[in-house]
């Protein structure tokens, strides 16, 4: 008979039962697109449980957004360790753990976590500018402006001196200290209303692990095991948190000298899509070293997600990039399949029809409507697509960008959405999704369709050499690595019929 320990290791592949089996101490896992990541790390954390090594009790485990949590979840159930982990983001975990020593800490009501700054930006700029209006583009950039000086750990009296040294440029027309003027404003808005916004929860946090002794004793007490999924994509100030979770001061040159060293980290380089909202691969690249000696170092570069020809496009997007030796070159698991297709449309219409046209002979073939998605670079490409989705007689379902960690939090309502979509169960199920690849970034479908590729859009703005234009370069890899079997790229050469065909093809075409 099969023990249970034995049951978890099976059908691991070589690299996999090496990560999954390295139970102490600071672990790195390098894991490629369609590497099975979450199986190893849910099947890491289920076997160190299994054999009694681990307290599935003291166990976290943080993703970076609310579906990833609800699928770490449902795999620990299945692999018998049921509710017993935490699998949860960034915010809902340091939210919970405030939560819980709130009172021992402080005699005020805990703050409302507002899930929308805009009127207290508003307000702030008013109040700064005085302005007697503020449209809400200027709104939206000031947000975002904010919220990178957060997860920057930038307070406002360096914003000017971190401008200046980086050549940035504040929104909204203003000059550095101005915006630092705004920031304080908005500082005292929320303060005024007993609100707290999104990253405030994460600074809190790391406030209360640093000055409150016995409070921070019991938050570290109730983590013995830390895994830290999609770790290229950690902002200094979630970097901050992991270390003091782990008991160290934050700020120390090794943070694995001291404190908890039971830590996992999992990620891949290529697939760092949001440095503009304060993430970094560096971490990553640089966890050897700052948890030096590693008990594991372990790379899983086997795709058993996509065919040969989708990896080999997929290491062929990457094969430029000045720092190629930070990126994996994957191999596919998979049996061969269809070659890699290229279509050039006359106008933005001709591509959306073309490409509503290509899903609806696949799904008269048999290919349901879910297996199927659009990826666009920007939100504003998705109108047309969605139009001709409905002249073709097809479901579908658009997954927008709105900010890259606006899952991060959810309610009662929103985890159960995400519980259904992972078990197939919501309308999503019978929908072609229409997406922009920001915001798929983590899923897969047998049958992607990237549209757009063309100078301008893909990579967006035709940035020159830079951090600018490898992000486009990661972001498209993001793409590529969504489909499973079927590839189609696409672009049109002119907006609309009749314009000027000055479009020309993507420089990442392959």
């Amino acid at each position: 008979m099969t023990s249970p320990t034995d049951a978890i290791l099976e059908g691991l592949d070589e690299s996999q039962m090496a990560a999954v089996t390295a139970l102490d101490g600071p672990v790195r896992i390098i894991a490629g697109a369609g590497a099975g990541k979450t199986r190893t790390v849910t099947r890491r954390i289920a076997y160190a449980c299994a054999r009694g090594d681990w307290d599935p009790r003291r166990v976290l485990a943080v993703t970076f957004s609310v579906k990833a949590a609800m699928e770490m979840r449902a795999r620990f159930t299945a692999l018998g360790i049921g509710d017993d982990v935490t699998a949860a983001t960034f915010h809902s975990a340091a939210l919970h753990q405030l939560r819980r020593v709130w009172n021992d800490i402080c005699e005020a009501p805990f703050p409302h976590v507002s899930d929308d700054q805009r009127d207290a930006i508003d307000r702030a700029i008013r109040r700064v500018t005085n302005a007697s209006d503020t449209s809400p583009q200027t709104i939206r950039d000031v947000q975002a402006e904010i919220n990178w000086t957060k997860v920057s750990l930038i307070a406002p009296e360096d914003y000017g001196r971190v401008c200046s040294a980086t050549h940035r440029t504040p929104p909204a027309d203003l000059d550095a200290e101005r915006f630092a003027d705004v920031i304080r404003a908005y500082e005292q808005e929320k303060t005024a209303r007993g609100q707290i916004d999104f990253d405030d929860i994460l600074l809190l946090t790391c406030h209360v692990l640093d000055d409150f002794e016995e409070a921070a004793a019991s938050i570290r007490s109730s983590i013995g095991w830390l895994t830290v999924d999609e770790y290229q994509d950690v902002s200094p100030l979630q970097h901050r948190l992991m270390r003091l979770w782990l008991g160290g001061d934050g700020r120390s040159a090794r943070a694995g000298a001291g404190g908890n060293r039971n830590v996992c980290v999992v990620g891949d380089p290529a697939q760092t899509i949001y440095s503009f909202a304060g993430a970094s691969s560096y971490d990553l690249l640089h966890f050897a070293d700052e948890f030096r000696p590693l008990a594991a170092d372990i790379t899983l570069n086997t795709d058993y997600r996509s065919t040969p020809q989708v990896v080999s496009y997929a290491n062929r997007v990457l094969a430029a990039a000045p720092n190629r030796d930070d990126y994996l070159i994957l191999h596919s698991g998979r049996e061969t399949g269809p070659r890699v297709g290229h279509t050039v449309y006359a106008d933005d219409t001709e591509e959306a029809h073309g490409v509503a046209a290509r899903i609806a002979r696949l799904v008269k073939g048999g290919v349901k409507p879910s297996d199927c998605a659009i990826l666009t670079r920007i939100n504003a490409q998705q109108p047309a697509l969605c139009a001709a989705l409905r002249a073709q007689g097809l479901h579908y379902r658009v997954r927008r960008d709105s900010g890259w960690q606006n899952s991060a939090l959810a309610d009662d309502a929103q985890e159960k959405l995400a519980l259904l979509e992972a078990k197939g169960l919501s309308v999503a199920a019978s929908s072609v999704t229409v997406s922009t690849i920001h915001a798929s970034k983590g899923l897969e479908f047998p049958y992607v369709f990237i549209i757009g590729c063309s100078e301008g859009l893909l990579p967006y703005g035709s940035p020159g050499p830079g951090e600018g234009l490898e992000e486009e370069r990661r972001l498209l890899y993001v793409g590529v690595t969504r489909a499973e079997r079927g590839l189609h790229m696409s672009f049109a050469r002119a907006k609309n019929e009749g314009a000027y065909q000055g479009r020309s093809p993507s420089r990442f075409l392959s």
